[in-house]
């Protein structure tokens, strides 16, 4: 008999904002900050990141980052 096991799940953030600086990652309004969404693998998560930073690339200050997630929730699995 086989036994079918799924994928351990690596959830990622992508998120971003307008900076303060270009040389920090203090947002300047964080009531402002941009939840693009949870993502099931780095991959669709790198996707969402490229469109959102494509989309605001005439913004110098904007940033859009990807947080593993997955990391945050089980540090000693690394």
């Amino acid at each position: 008999m086989v036994e079918e096991t799924e994928p351990k799940q690596r959830l990622h953030l992508v998120f971003g904002g307008e900076l303060k600086t270009l040389d920090g990652v203090d947002f300047r309004d964080l009531s402002g900050l941009d939840i693009v969404g949870i993502f099931p693998d780095y991959a669709s998560a790198q996707m969402a990141w490229r469109a959102k930073a494509q989309q605001t690339v005439d913004n110098a200050m904007m940033r859009y980052f990807i947080v593993h997630m997955h990391r945050l929730l089980e540090p000693e699995a690394q």
